[in-house]
């Protein structure tokens, strides 16, 4: 079954971030489609990417596919829970593992911060007019980051300055929809780490996006342990996920 609003999405998925996220409120070339306890989310150009985005037991999101593949083309990369991925790509002949990562999400304003922590100086904002600012801290601190200035999708950017007016963290709101706002482009100058300028960012960003949202959610390589540890101190928890490419043949019925 085709799922044609927001509201279907939401009801067949259980309310699931991930799923809600992808459906970016069934904008304009957004598809999805219903089997049993499955569901799928094609969602062209989110972070960067067409995304089929998929949940369920791995038999019937399967059957799924089957059915939206031949519909949507073969630019489309499953994304889905880690354990869920595994299954697809030793059942379906053709697919293709090309990475793991973690989701993560709250559904929370950010925990207040601990007594005693001493928090980074200077103050927290949107910026204006810094896109060249931000691109040459990306440059700097995080060469692969997903977001960067001037991508559709990217909403705006907020930073922190140290003493001196330098730009020295960011992060970006981005690919938001109405029911999830998703965070992207976090970076902390490498020689102002550790002091709390990333966190003191982050919290701004996730505050203010939970306020419009209700939902906040990013992804972080798993590696990534000191950037997981800020997330989780400010209320976020993670699922693994990993990302298949499907078969260029059509699946064999």
């Amino acid at each position: 079954m085709e799922l044609t609003s927001a509201a279907d999405v939401a009801a067949a998925c259980g309310d699931d971030t991930l799923i809600m996220w992808a459906a970016q409120g069934m904008r304009d070339g957004v598809r999805a489609w219903a089997l049993g306890e499955a569901v799928a989310v094609a969602s062209p150009e989110l972070n960067r990417r067409d995304r089929l985005v998929v949940r369920g037991p791995a038999g019937q999101v399967a059957a799924v596919l089957r059915r939206a593949l031949p519909e949507i083309g073969p630019s489309y990369r499953l994304l889905s829970d880690r354990a869920l991925i595994a299954e697809l790509a030793v059942q379906v002949p053709g697919a293709e593992w090309v990475g793991a990562f973690e989701w993560m999400d709250t559904a929370h304003p950010p925990a207040p911060e601990a007594p005693g922590r001493r928090s980074a100086p200077g103050e927290v904002s949107w910026l204006r007019d810094a896109d060249e600012e931000v691109s040459g801290l990306l440059a700097e601190a995080s060469p692969s980051a997903w977001a960067v200035p001037g991508l559709p999708g990217i909403h705006r950017w907020a930073g922190v300055r140290a003493a001196g007016g330098r730009l020295v963290a960011t992060a970006a709101d981005a690919w938001s929809c109405p029911q999830v706002g998703f965070v992207a482009g976090v970076a902390t100058a490498p020689g102002h780490r550790g002091r709390g300028y990333g966190e003191r960012v982050c919290r701004f960003v996730f505050d203010t996006l939970s306020a419009g949202h209700g939902r906040v959610a990013l992804m972080v390589d798993t590696d990534n342990h000191p950037a997981i540890g800020v997330y989780e101190r400010l209320g976020m928890r993670g699922r693994p996920m990993a990302v298949l490419t499907p078969p260029s043949h059509p699946w064999p019925r």
